[in-house]
C-alpha cells in the first residue's frame, strides 16, 4: 500500500510517518511539507512544496490512502482566515485532487464535538470539512475525533493545562471517555485503520478510539 501524508511535521504526523515507515504493509510513504524534515528512509519520498499552489503538484498526489493530520491553533495561525486556510482549505484541496487521482482511502484527523451547525468557529470549521470530504465519496473514509492530545514538549499552554486537569479527573473516575490521548497512540490507530476496515464511512469517536 502506498500512503500519502499531509501534516507530516506536526505532533501526530511525525509519529504517523514513523509508524508507516516501520510497517511492512506500507511499501511507499509520500509526504508533502513546507520545509525539509531531514528524514532519510528508502520508503520515504518527501516533496517540499508551496501550499498556496497545490494544483501545481497534483501529479505527485498519488497512492492508495491519504492521511490528513494537518491542523493548527488560532494563536499560531494569527487569524481565523489563516486557520481556515490551514485546517480547511488545504486538506480539502488535497482530498479533491486525491479523489481525482483515484486514491481510494482517506483518513482524517478531526476533533471531538465538531458540527457544521456549531456556533463556535473551530468545531464548525472541522464539521464542515467532514461534510465536504464525505461528499467526495471515497471508497473508504475514516474520521478520527480525538479530544485533548498529549504532545511531547507541547508549547500550547491551554492544552497542557487541559491535559493535567483531565488526568486528575480520570484518577477519581469521572469522565473516563474524555481522557487525553497520546499522539503516538493516535498515530498507531491512524496507521491501522486502512488495513483493518473495509470500504465505507467510519467515524471513530473519542470514547472508542482507545478500543479501536
Amino acid at each position: 500500500m502506498k500512503a500519502v501524508i499531509i501534516g507530516a511535521t506536526g505532533a501526530t504526523g511525525r509519529f504517523l510517518v514513523d509508524c508507516l515507515l516501520k510497517d511492512n504493509h506500507y511499501k511507499d510513504v509520500t509526504i508533502f511539507v513546507r520545509k525539509p524534515t531531514g528524514i532519510n528512509h528508502s520508503k520515504l519520498t518527501e516533496h517540499v512544496i508551496d501550499f498556496s499552489t497545490i494544483d501545481s503538484y497534483k501529479d505527485l498526489i498519488i497512492g492508495d490512502v491519504l492521511f490528513s493530520c494537518l491542523g493548527t491553533t488560532l494563536q499560531i495561525a494569527g487569524t481565523k482566515e489563516n486557520q481556515w486556510k490551514i485546517d480547511f482549505e488545504i486538506p480539502m484541496k488535497f482530498a479533491q485532487i486525491a479523489r481525482e487521482n483515484q486514491i481510494k482511502s482517506f483518513v482524517l484527523v478531526s476533533a471531538y464535538g465538531v458540527s457544521p451547525d456549531s456556533k463556535m468557529f473551530y468545531p464548525r470549521m472541522k464539521g464542515e470539512l467532514e461534510v465536504q470530504i464525505t461528499a467526495l465519496n471515497f471508497d473508504q473514509l475514516v474520521i478520527f475525533r480525538p479530544g485533548a492530545l498529549i504532545r511531547p514538549e507541547s508549547d500550547r499552554a491551554a492544552e497542557r493545562l487541559m491535559v493535567v486537569a483531565l488526568k486528575k479527573i480520570k484518577k477519581i473516575g469521572l469522565f473516563k471517555k474524555f481522557r487525553p490521548l497520546a499522539v503516538e497512540v493516535l498515530a498507531e490507530k491512524l496507521a491501522k485503520a486502512p488495513k483493518v476496515l473495509s470500504e465505507g464511512i467510519y467515524i471513530i469517536e473519542l470514547d472508542t478510539i482507545f478500543k479501536f
